[in-house]
């Protein structure tokens, strides 16, 4: 399973959403549009999409998509990379692509960038779409690179109280306070026998995996904030945005 959803679909069904139509202000982007560009996108990149699966909420408004890809540097027996695509025809949030990581052992999914494919939708998003997807996917090489130098530093770091580390990432809005103690619980009992040890690594699986099930559009959001405190704590400096980049990616707060 690459996302856990429950209202997946293929792309048949994908196509046969109906995008509400435009404004002066606001150009809605076609879901099944934005999944082709994405491909296509892909494909030039030379990376091979070896699964995809896609999820519609609120009556086909908003979208979620998960694309795992494979390349010559992006290829690994323990995890894979995975590309998070979300839009939404409400305007609930801007459509962006998402860098992540998924652990085979347990289809953990993890975001560490989300870049917004545009900050308005103008008439002229469809042309910008090209440009703002590639900037994207050129970038997914050193997100592969650089999470498994987080995953070194996260696992040579000892926690010593998980519940207060878990408490600053529901102040940060990285994690649901209703799953403290379930997160608590997972990291003195991991299921997966890879996680044990009691390292910062084990903490974090024990959040990605209590995250699982919950709202994906949310996501990115909430992994890229818990990796910015555990980052921090593992003494783990993270890939640096170019400007360009800056001007259309998601800005957290430190």
């Amino acid at each position: 399973m690459l996302i856990y959803a429950k209202n997946k679909v293929d792309s048949e069904q994908l196509a046969g959403v109906q995008t509400p139509e435009g404004t002066d202000s606001h150009t809605p982007i076609p879901h099944h549009h934005l999944v082709k560009m994405t491909r296509d996108t892909l494909n030039r990149a030379g990376l091979e999409v070896t699964e995809e699966e896609h999820a519609l909420a609120r009556g086909g408004l908003r979208y979620f998509g998960g694309f795992a890809l494979k390349g010559q540097d992006v290829t690994g027996d323990d995890r894979r990379i995975v590309l998070g695509l979300r839009n939404a025809h409400d305007k609930s949030f801007a459509a962006s692509i998402a860098a992540g990581n998924q652990m085979m052992v347990c289809e953990n999914l993890c975001f560490s960038s989300d870049v917004k494919l545009a900050r308005r939708h103008t008439t002229h998003i469809l042309g910008d779409l090209p440009r703002v997807l590639a900037s994207a996917v050129a970038r997914v090489t050193s997100h592969w690179q650089d999470m498994g130098k987080r995953i070194d530093a996260y696992q040579q770091t000892e926690v010593v109280d998980a519940a207060s580390m878990i408490v600053d990432l529901v102040d940060a809005k990285a994690f649901p306070a209703r799953d403290i103690y379930k997160a608590v619980e997972e990291f003195r009992n991991p299921r997966h026998e890879e996680f044990k040890g009691g390292s910062l690594w084990t903490l974090y699986n024990s959040i990605t995996e209590n995250l699982k099930g919950g709202d994906l559009t949310k996501l990115a959001d909430r992994t890229m904030r818990m990796q910015s405190i555990f980052d921090k704590f593992a003494n783990h400096s993270p890939v640096i945005i170019s400007q360009e980049d800056k001007e259309s990616a998601l800005v957290l707060p430190a």
